[in-house]
């Protein structure tokens, strides 16, 4: 395993970043512990999650799965750099979701109970607030970092301007700010490219980019399809369908480079400067294996261009829409 630090941190984790949405909803209790023990065996010690995900208001299920793996001892948590979120809704009641300064301490002391655990290493805001200042945001974050609750802090979806907001505002009061954005981002959806990701490498925030497949079409989609291994529906028969030849050409190049299309697409945002590691999701252990391959794999110049040809990104950022 390769390991890198997390922005301008010197926490160092895992280029591989375990993602654990579908814990629970789609993977089961034992499944998960199983895919979280052999993650450790492979080197991989960063592990993200949130308190929505297992998608039951208020239930936080998939932090009480994690939660209960770290309860089971082995050096477990200690061996993990835990990285969760708030903001989303966890009650029908006021003031049970964003960023308030009352919602960031309940929200924190509820994660910390279901992840038993009495602090989170990375804690990220899960979308940007329009509604609250980001005087009041960083006074909750100081009071949760003097109490030891929390060590960095991170954001999930912001654009670069909120990036810069955030990290101006916590200048001024002489604090870290933001270590970390994560973002969607893969061969498809390169937006970030534009302004986002120059924000964070601006601010010495690590990217972590989250769908790196774009929902499996950067898997091997097309020849699943014809295998008869995928069916494909809703959106994504959508997008085949319209840029089958697209797929197909890249489908061809990882052949020719001898790598599963789906290691191909991990590997190249590996590649990307700026980036810490891709979050992968794995619903079983096969796809845990195949994402840590990816962290091997070298591309040439060559074989980046050949890339950019197939998925045209945004080579003039962060100036693009300028020029």
């Amino acid at each position: 395993m390769d390991y890198t630090h997390l922005g301008r941190t010197g926490l160092s984790v895992s280029r591989a970043v375990l993602g654990t949405m579908n814990f629970g909803p789609q993977t089961s209790e034992a499944d998960s512990h199983a895919i979280m023990d052999r993650a450790h065996d492979l080197g991989v010690n960063f592990f993200d999650t949130a308190n929505v995900y297992g998608w039951q208001k208020g239930e936080g299920v998939t932090e009480q799965i994690i939660g209960r793996w770290f309860a089971g001892g082995g050096g477990r948590r200690e061996k993990t750099v835990l990285a969760t979120k708030l903001y989303g809704d966890m009650s029908d009641w006021p003031n049970g979701g964003k960023l308030s300064a009352l919602n960031i301490r309940r929200a924190l002391d509820e994660s910390l109970t279901r992840l038993q655990t009495d602090h989170i290493d990375l804690y990220q805001f899960h979308h940007v607030d329009r509604e609250t200042p980001w005087e009041e945001i960083w006074q909750a974050m100081e009071v949760a970092v003097q109490q030891g609750k929390v060590l960095y802090a991170g954001s999930s979806n912001f654009a670069g301007w909120h990036i810069a907001q955030a990290q101006e505002a916590a200048k001024a009061r002489h604090f870290t700010g933001l270590v970390s954005e994560q973002s969607i981002y893969n061969l498809i959806v390169r937006d970030v490219e534009r302004e986002t990701l120059p924000a964070a490498r601006a601010y010495g925030l690590g990217m972590i980019p989250w769908s790196p497949l774009n929902g499996g079409l950067l898997g091997g989609v097309v020849r699943k399809a014809d295998q008869g291994v995928r069916r494909l529906e809703g959106r994504a028969a959508e997008y085949v369908a319209e840029h089958r030849e697209q797929l197909e050409r890249y489908e061809a190049l990882a052949d020719d480079l001898g790598h599963a299309p789906g290691e191909l697409a991990l590997a190249w945002l590996l590649h990307q400067p700026g980036v810490t590691g891709p979050i992968t999701g794995p619903r079983t252990m096969e796809q845990l294996e195949s994402a840590v391959a990816a962290v091997d794999i070298r591309l040439d110049d060559d074989a980046r261009g050949r890339l950019d040809e197939i998925f045209p990104g945004h080579r003039t950022a962060p100036e693009d829409y300028a020029w």
